[in-house]
């Protein structure tokens, strides 16, 4: 990962962009289904209805419990340690002997020909990769499974990317050692993305990079320059491990390490002239391999997508957007389009012409956004106008602030508020669980300052007092904040949070509100 933002200026200067499709549909399903979240499924199906010309946002109740499960998944989605856990393992590989009698050698080479038969990859048994397999299965169980877990979710879009460009389905497992499917993951040294890409090398194979976008944390954008970069890589060596190899470290690394070997061409004969990180890169793909191609016979869950169907599609977007907003029109949970727009950087979705940026939604969300997208974009320019300054306002690192935590607080609902992530609340505070108690002080280093309004005037979309004609609004089965605003003239979504001292987005029927009328 180190070398790869040399490989450009070595060996290509391709300069190539490749825009994605707005009618592209990639059908994925997932199944979260292990340790983590205690065999309960997570299904992302806003429901949204168009009565009247104006957007009804239909909410559902959630259950408590199973709310909690879902914010250890996306947690789990988010922060790197997984990345972290891999990396290391990479790094630090050893090839000493390891006693797992659950394996047999005789069972690992029977299984290992079966595997080479079949993969352009050298997938034949030794030593060195034997130790690496029994170690992985007999220390990184937890591990392994969360990685097969998340792989049902990605493997289909890898797979195909992968067959677009006639290379081989097995490269999937190079996400894997990459990022530990982590679209976010981050490396010491900048490598960035689920493939890891340099900046110089992101850029070079037409991944935007920008303060707002980081297309090389795009699952298919990032996938599709992967697969042209390894394709160019191939053409190089004509060996797909000696690819793999050059993809890690550079091809410069590669062929000075077959000069050092005296003209050897097999990885396994110049590995000990590769780099550190190198020299362990192939076994841990190839020991990944197996894992996952063998995942049942070694106790695994072999998750299948066969339940939480997810659908999605595109929109380019015609208005800067957040993503928090988008959540409150559609009734899309935030972490769901986090999960599903991973490329934008503070959560926002610039407009710039002649620039695509895309919001990628639930498929049965995008009928409904796209039948209001006037008043949508309507909703969103009010948001804008309230704020003191363009967005997004940053604090200087200096700035933090004490946060106390409250009854019914948690790490995701603080995250949010501040515009920050779970992981780095834990990581500023030492925390090793996601456990608060009332009363606890967390040091946060907000991202986004959020200005509340001043002017006092009663035009739409500014704060004005509850006086005057005052009627109490009760609310109803399918009814939003926003819907509520519509239905009297001057008020706006702040002012109905303000008059009744609400802090999120979430009603319940039968709950009562102030309006002030007129």
């Amino acid at each position: 990962m180190a070398f790869r933002c040399f490989i450009g200026a070595l060996f290509f200067n391709l300069g190539l962009c490749f825009p994605q499709s707005q009618d592209s549909v990639y059908v994925q399903k997932f199944l979260v289904k292990d340790s983590l979240v205690n065999s309960n499924e997570i299904t992302l199906k806003p429901l949204l209805k168009k009565e009247d010309s104006i957007l009804s946002i239909k909410h559902i109740e959630d259950h408590d419990l199973a709310a909690q499960f879902d914010e250890k998944w996306f947690e789990e989605l988010y922060n790197n340690h997984l990345f972290d856990t891999i990396y290391k393992s990479v790094t630090d590989i050893t090839f000493e002997d390891v006693e797992y009698p659950e394996l047999p050698t005789d069972t690992l080479k029977a299984r290992l020909k079966k595997l080479d038969a079949k993969t352009p990859f050298n997938v034949e048994y030794n030593p060195s990769l034997e130790s690496v397999i029994k170690s992985y299965l007999k220390n990184r169980r937890e591990l392994l499974q969360k990685l097969i877990t998340l792989s049902a979710f990605y493997f289909p879009m890898f797979e195909y990317e992968l067959d677009k460009y006639d290379l081989p389905l097995e490269i999937k497992y190079l996400a894997v050692v990459e990022s530990a499917l982590k679209p976010r993951a981050k490396s010491r040294v900048g490598a960035t993305g689920l493939w890891q890409f340099m900046f110089g090398t992101g850029k070079m194979y037409g991944l935007d990079v920008s303060s707002y976008v980081d297309e090389r944390c795009d699952p298919i954008k990032s996938t599709e320059a992967a697969a042209k970069y390894l394709s160019k890589l191939y053409e190089i060596f004509g060996d797909w491990d000696l690819a793999l190899a050059s993809y890690n470290s550079g091809p410069g690394n590669v062929t000075k390490a077959i000069r050092r070997s005296g003209g050897y061409k097999n990885y396994w004969n110049i590995r000990h002239n590769l780099p550190r990180e190198t020299a362990g890169y192939l076994p841990a793909f190839l020991a990944n391999m197996y894992i996952f191609e063998y995942a049942e016979a070694h106790g695994f869950k072999k998750i299948k997508p066969e339940f939480a169907l997810v659908e999605t599609d595109t929109i380019r977007v015609k208005h800067m957007i957040t993503l928090d907003q988008v959540a409150e029109v559609t009734g899309t949970p935030i972490e769901a389009l986090q999960f599903l727009n991973p490329s934008y950087r503070l959560d926002i979705i610039p407009f710039i012409k002649d620039e695509n940026y895309v919001l990628r939604l639930p498929k049965d969300v995008i009928g409904a956004f796209v039948n209001n997208e006037d008043q949508i974009y309507a909703f969103v320019k009010e948001e804008f106008a309230k704020r003191e300054k363009p967005l997004p306002q940053f604090f200087n690192t200096s700035d933090r602030i004490r946060y106390t935590v409250r009854s019914g607080d948690y790490l995701g609902k603080i995250a949010r508020k501040y515009g920050v992530r779970v992981s780095q609340i834990k990581q500023w505070n030492g925390l090793r669980s996601n456990d608060l108690r009332i009363g606890q002080r967390l040091t946060i280093y907000p991202r986004i300052a959020y200005v509340a309004p001043t002017d006092t005037t009663t035009k739409t979309g500014t704060s004005k007092p509850l006086s005057g004609s005052i009627t109490t609004y009760i609310v109803k089965s399918g009814d939003s904040l926003w819907s509520i605003s519509q239905k009297f003239p001057g008020v706006s979504v702040q002012n109905i949070k303000d008059w009744n001292d609400i802090s999120g987005t979430k009603l319940k029927p039968g709950m009562k509100l102030k309006i002030a009328k007129g």
